[in-house]
Parts: structure tokens; C-alpha cells; sequence
């Protein structure tokens, strides 16, 4: 028997038993070594088994292992000093949650709670969770049409598209929400001046702007967050994924003014701010900082997309190279499926977006000699898939 045989047909599946990690590598069950540009979609990103992390997590097993948030508890308090010192200007209160679709759940109802407005505005494109309220605001037909009606009051509009976004806002809109950098569509970076225009529109509408840095914040990018690189900043920020270097956590950052309109009991979670997750969280805050992490992130994501530019030149089926740091996505004029399965024959792990894109999610501890790696095996993978395309 296998795992399929209780999870049912949910995960697209990959023939990879993983054993163990280190860093930016994973071995499987029979001792095969793979470079991981996967990532755990994006969950190790100070690496796996990182030091700091599984030392935190040792010492706060032998505490205490679950303190309720109606409880004190001193590791929390550390963490949310250290998350809020990182934070963007003005985010200075913190919901401790469990995943990126509870954040933006979070999000969605202190947004509402603070306006009083029930309109919500997201992004074609757009992939915020798979909750009711988050799914509300993903924009795949595919994964809304079986659970459809979802919450009322929702609309989509183009990405990038200042006017599209302002025609779209009416007297009932209490909230816009956007990926900075979209992840599961396929890396689509904001264009320039597209953020900032959008901030401008919600001050003058008195709307609330959330930016969902689940996947693209904490160093991603090669910036602690996404949206600094067009130097602007949201109202809420929605995290999760490696926030606590691969322990489950999510984390809602909001505006005092906008988290004071929510009354004891309206929103709470029974694991959130959980000490293990705190510690690990603490942990990975300091790699991210102390052993420059966000700064590797940008220099190891040049050197990536650089080489990546130049497979590019060289090989005709790949249409297009995009992204900010060490998250990338290479999309490809045919289906990346046996490009996938053609990496895990050759000890690399990847991720894709959609049927014809590439999606890169390496760990920020990726180094000069990995990225070399990686781009010598995708080289020799795009041109088997020419010969077997007969391009």
C-alpha cells in the first residue's frame, strides 16, 4: 500500500519518496541525492533542516510544546517583536494563524469588519488559497466551478491594468488584494508604477490594500519583501510558507487602526501563535537576517536568471524569462510535464505553473555552485525535449 491509497486523488504526484534534507538538497528513500529547486513550494526557505531552526525546535520541545493565545508566553512575544521589527512601516499588529489561506481568510474579515463594505476586488491570475473566502478571490476557473457559489461581491480585474482596476472599483468596495509578484500562474511580475498607483487609488477611496506576500516575501525576492522593490506598502500583509522555516504557521499583519475594530471572540484560532511555530519562526528570521539570506536571495537569483536568459538564447522552446530573486519562472512553448519527470531521472527537483511553465523556488541558501548545477541539467533536459519534439 501506499500513501494514495488513504489520501485519495488531491496531490498531482511526483515518484519521489523523500527520506531526508540539508540545505538545498533532499535524499530519497534509497539514498538518491536531488537538488531542490521545489522547495516545498516555497516552505524551505532558509533551507532544509536548517540549523537554527532545528536547534529552536529542540530547545522549545523540551519547554512546552502548546500555549493557547488566551495564555502569555514569552517565545511568542520574541517572535512578534522580531516579525513586526521586520515588518513594512506601519504594519504593527499581527494575527498568528496556520497557513497562508487562513491569513488571507484573516485578512478578508478585518477588512470587511474595518470598512463595513462587503466588495472585494482580486487580480486575474490571482491564487490566494483554497478556503471558501480565499478560493472566493482565486482567479482559476478550475478550482472555483465544483464549489461555486462562493462568498458574493467579488470581481476580477487585469493585472497591471491601473484604469481596468479604477473602473472596477465602486461605492461598495471595502478591500483590493495582490501578489506583488503572482506565483501560481506562472511568476508574473507587478509592472512598474502599477503598486503605487494602486496605493494612491485606495487612499483616495478609502479602501483596504492587501498585499499577499505568502509566497513572494521574506527574502524571496532578494528584498525582505516583494513590494519594496517599488518602494510602497499595504494596509494588511499575508504571510505564510517559510515563515517558520517549514513548521506550519501563517501570519496576518495589519494596521492597529484596522485590528482594533475586531471584537474579542470574532476571530481566533486554536494553534496559532503556537511556541514550537514561534521558535522556529524566531529562528528563521535570524537566518534571514543575520546570515544574509535576503542578500543571497539576490545574488543567487541573478546568477540564475542569467544563466536561464542564456539557455534561453540557445534553446528555441523556451518562450520567456521572468521574475525578482529566487523566484523564477521559465515558460516554455510546450508542456513541461516530461521536462519534470526527465529532472527527478536527473536528481533535480522542479515546480511548475500550469501545463507550459517552469517554476523555480529554491531555498535562499542555494549557492553559486548549485545554480550551476541546476543550469547544466536543465541544459541537457531542453535538449532532449527539442529532439523529442523534433524542434
Amino acid at each position: 500500500m501506499t500513501e494514495d491509497d488513504f489520501m485519495g486523488n488531491i496531490y498531482q504526484r511526483f515518484p519521489v519518496t523523500v527520506e531526508r534534507g540539508l540545505g538545498s538538497h533532499v535524499w530519497d528513500i534509497n539514498g538518491k541525492e536531488y537538488l531542490d529547486c521545489m522547495g516545498g513550494y516555497g516552505v524551505a526557505l532558509v533551507g532544509h533542516c536548517n540549523p537554527r531552526v532545528v536547534d529552536a525546535l529542540k530547545k522549545q520541545l523540551e519547554k512546552i510544546i502548546t500555549v493557547h493565545s488566551s495564555l502569555y508566553n514569552k517565545t511568542r512575544e520574541e517572535f512578534l517583536e522580531d516579525l513586526i521589527r521586520i515588518a513594512p512601516k506601519g504594519l504593527s499588529q499581527v494575527h498568528l494563524n496556520n497557513s497562508g489561506t487562513e491569513a488571507v481568510e484573516a485578512a478578508i474579515k478585518f477588512a470587511r469588519k474595518f470598512t463595513g463594505k462587503k466588495g472585494m476586488i482580486a487580480m486575474n491570475g490571482s491564487y490566494h488559497g483554497k478556503s471558501f473566502g480565499s478560493l472566493s478571490l482565486t482567479f482559476n476557473p478550475k478550482y472555483r466551478k465544483s464549489f461555486e457559489p462562493l462568498v458574493e461581491k467579488v470581481s476580477f480585474t487585469s493585472f497591471g491594468d491601473i484604469e481596468a482596476l479604477r473602473s472596477a472599483v465602486d461605492s461598495e468596495t471595502g478591500l483590493i488584494i495582490i501578489e506583488p509578484i503572482q506565483g501560481e500562474s506562472g511568476i508574473h511580475v507587478a509592472p512598474d508604477g502599477f503598486l503605487q498607483d494602486v496605493r494612491k487609488l485606495c487612499d483616495e477611496k478609502g479602501i483596504v490594500l492587501i498585499f499577499d506576500e505568502i509566497q513572494s516575501g521574506l527574502g524571496r525576492t532578494g528584498k525582505m519583501w516583494a513590494a519594496q522593490h517599488w518602494n510602497t506598502g499595504p494596509d494588511i500583509m499575508c504571510l505564510a510558507k517559510g515563515i517558520a522555516g517549514g513548521v506550519p504557521m501563517g501570519a496576518t499583519l495589519v494596521r492597529s487602526e484596522i485590528l482594533a475594530s475586531i471584537s474579542k471572540g470574532e476571530h481566533s484560532s486554536t494553534f496559532g501563535g503556537n511556541p514550537l511555530s514561534c521558535a522556529a519562526g524566531i529562528a528563521t528570521i535570524k537566518a534571514l537576517t543575520e546570515d544574509r539570506l535576503v542578500d543571497n536571495a539576490a545574488k543567487m537569483g541573478k546568477r540564475f536568471m542569467d544563466g536561464l536568459q542564456e539557455l534561453k538564447n540557445k534553446h528555441k522552446i523556451i518562450r520567456e524569462v521572468r521574475g525578482k530573486g529566487l523566484m523564477i519562472g521559465v515558460e516554455m512553448k510546450f508542456e513541461v510535464k516530461d521536462i519534470l519527470l526527465d529532472g527527478i531521472a536527473n536528481g533535480l527537483l522542479l515546480l511548475y505553473s500550469g501545463r507550459n511553465i517552469l517554476r523555480l523556488l529554491p531555498p535562499l541558501v542555494t549557492s553559486e555552485s548549485d545554480i550551476a548545477k541546476a543550469l547544466q541539467v536543465l541544459d541537457i533536459l531542453l535538449q532532449r525535449e527539442e529532439k523529442r519534439r523534433n524542434v
